[in-house]
């Protein structure tokens, strides 16, 4: 061992490394260094990097740590923005047919938003399209949930989080909702937009190297929860957007995609809503965690809604 670790060459390196990270006593750890090593190694050696790119990728991963914060995280989005989110979400989250596909979290999620009951207003600053959001909560075979959370949060009228924008009141467009005994819910806000990630750190810098766009397609976040059945972390994307195609951290899947239409004269006088308010009709199913081995799912997979 001593002939390799001490003759470090472009050669011996990736043994010699790998040679002393055995006395690691953590497996798992272990095992992905046993992995992440030799890519890493083999990433250097076929791209033939020079100090000066190995220092400007330190740089860049240096600013990337810099610019985050309780407020931004900047790592989250160079996460989402090269697919690395949706596929550790995918492996994590294989799913049966029929049940409601998930997405990423994003960077914008916020713990402990307010409980509301149903009809409320997630939209506190006034401003906006008025939308009416219903749905119901089901099983995978159709059968309804009731009690179940829904944690939702979206963009405001202009593309921004209420931790974005200084002119928004704190949880802003956040709300807490509990199904019904039918399983169904609905809630008021507004028609969120289409909006860029930020853009103004390496990231930003990144994509527009890469001749990249930094937009998401216009869509509402949700978390739902209910005992016996696995956590789900999904959007909800409004059909027509032009970025559909080419959301910028890959999170669009056509069964996500529903239609943003008039609220119907129904609508409008059971729940008070104003004349020309839109309307998104969603129905969610839920994989009840006993079925999670048939999809194939990772036994350690954990609740993506626990992600800071």
């Amino acid at each position: 061992m001593a002939a390799i670790t001490r003759n470090f060459t472009e050669e011996t390196a990736t043994e010699a490394v790998l040679q002393r990270n055995e006395g690691c006593s953590d497996a798992r750890l272990r095992e992905i260094m046993a992995v992440l090593v030799p890519h890493l190694h083999a990433v250097v050696r076929e791209l033939r990097l020079t100090p000066e790119e190995w220092l400007a990728a330190i740089s860049f991963l240096t600013r990337t740590g810099q610019l985050s914060s309780d407020r931004r995280q900047e790592f989250i989005l160079l996460s989402d923005t090269l697919g690395v989110s949706m596929l550790v979400d995918a492996i994590n989250n294989r799913k049966i047919d029929d049940v409601t596909p998930s997405t990423v979290l994003g960077p914008f999620y916020v713990r402990g938003a307010p409980a509301m009951q149903m009809g409320d207003t997630i939209a506190l600053h006034g401003r906006g399209e008025p939308l009416f959001v219903s749905g119901r909560l089901c099983d995978e075979a159709g059968q309804p949930i009731a009690g179940a959370e829904l944690d939702v949060w979206q963009t405001s009228e202009d593309g921004f989080y209420d931790t974005q924008d200084e002119t928004q009141p704190d949880m802003n467009l956040r709300g807490v909702f509990h199904t019904g005994a039918d399983g169904r819910f609905w809630f008021r806000s507004i028609v969120p937009a289409s909006y860029p990630i930020p853009s103004d750190g390496p990231v930003g810098d990144m994509l527009s190297a890469l001749r990249r766009h930094p937009m998401r397609p216009a869509h509402i976040h949700f978390i739902l929860r209910a005992p016996g059945y696995d956590t789900l972390t999904t959007h909800i994307f409004i059909d027509g957007d032009p970025y559909l195609d080419s959301d910028a951290v890959f999170g669009v899947k056509d069964s996500l995609i529903v239609p943003l239409v008039d609220a119907t004269p129904e609508e409008r006088a059971g729940h008070g809503l104003p004349e020309g308010c839109k309307a998104l009709s969603i129905d969610f199913r839920l994989q009840p965690e006993a079925m999670t081995h048939l999809a194939g799912a990772p036994e350690a997979a954990q609740d993506s809604g626990a992600r800071p």
